[in-house]
């Protein structure tokens, strides 16, 4: 497989996930900003900014914090790299340069995706919002069941391996916000409030339901730190994603004779994450772990770049 191919795969992986995850995060920030009384709802809205790593580029437009501004900004607006609709056109255009890698199915959502744009200028009101994004994740869901009916193949490794490590950073980028950011100055850790965002995590990440398979104790913000962090049971958890990218990065050594940098990077890193214990992260510093966990994520995924010869 050529270097180009198989560095618009990962991307494609990548973008794909980003704007998936950012449809979530705007659909949970809705629910929340519904259920909370102000300021917490403008605190809702900051920390999705935050969470997206938009919230320099959405303080230089000059704008208020007010969802109608933040859900545009976050979907519509395609002056930045984080927005919905930016993913969806650059996935479509990594997925256009390797068309033929491709099955019908997995063009056709990602196309029908990049559609739902087309004539919109704005999302409106909350209802309004909520149809957009999840016809968004609708179609995503359909590229990723499409996906899982693709050939085994090296295509079909490259996405998902961009997947893994897109989806890592989101959901260490989710947690880190959280837990330093999000609960408004002057509320009870274990209140409402902080229950509710707890909750709205969870259900950005789509794991409401296995938190609650797993843990029979209720909603306790510790056990939701030990699901995102260490359960390999839930696809979207670190421990679920750093198993995942080396499976697949193992894979492709076979397939590729290609190993190396990244292969020891992401195998080092899947042992210290079988040693990793919630409950000490939370003791020695979360903040501290994840921001940690996230920069060596972005340098493992540069050590793909170069190991596959990915062109810029």
């Amino acid at each position: 497989m050529l270097s180009r191919t198989a560095s618009s795969l990962y991307w494609l992986g990548r973008y794909v996930e980003r704007a998936d995850f950012t449809a979530r995060l705007v659909e949970a920030t809705v629910r929340l900003d519904a259920l909370s009384a102000r300021p917490a709802g403008e605190a809702a809205w900051q920390s999705a900014l935050a969470v997206s790593e938009t919230d320099e580029a959405f303080a230089a437009n000059g704008q208020t914090v007010t969802q109608a501004h933040v859900a545009r900004f976050l979907t519509l607006d395609s002056s930045h790299p984080g927005s919905i609709v930016r993913c969806l056109d650059m996935a479509r255009m990594n997925a256009k340069a390797v068309r033929t890698a491709l099955t019908r199915d997995a063009w056709t959502s990602i196309n029908r995706a990049w559609l739902i744009f087309g004539n919109r200028s704005s999302p409106g009101g909350a209802a309004a919002t909520l149809s957009l994004v999840e016809a968004v994740k609708v179609e995503t869901l359909g590229f990723e069941g499409a996906m899982n009916r693709m050939l085994r193949n090296h295509a079909n490794a490259f996405i998902r391996l961009g997947q893994a490590i897109e989806r890592a950073d989101n959901t260490a980028r989710l947690l880190d916000v959280k837990y330093h950011l999000l609960l408004p100055e002057g509320e009870r850790v274990g209140g409402v409030i902080d229950r509710d965002q707890w909750t709205t995590i969870l259900q950005t990440v789509s794991a409401v339901t296995a938190y609650r398979w797993l843990y029979s104790e209720g909603l306790t913000p510790a056990n939701v730190i030990d699901l995102l962090l260490c359960r390999q049971e839930l696809p979207r958890s670190l421990a679920g994603c750093v198993e995942e990218v080396v499976d697949i990065l193992s894979l492709l050594a076979k397939r590729t004779g290609l190993q190396g940098e990244a292969d020891r990077m992401a195998r080092l890193r899947y042992t210290r994450m079988q040693k990793t214990a919630s409950r000490q992260v939370i003791a020695s510093g979360l903040h501290q772990y994840l921001k940690a966990f996230n920069a060596e994520n972005a340098l493992l995924s540069a050590a793909i770049a170069r190991q596959f010869r990915f062109v810029a």
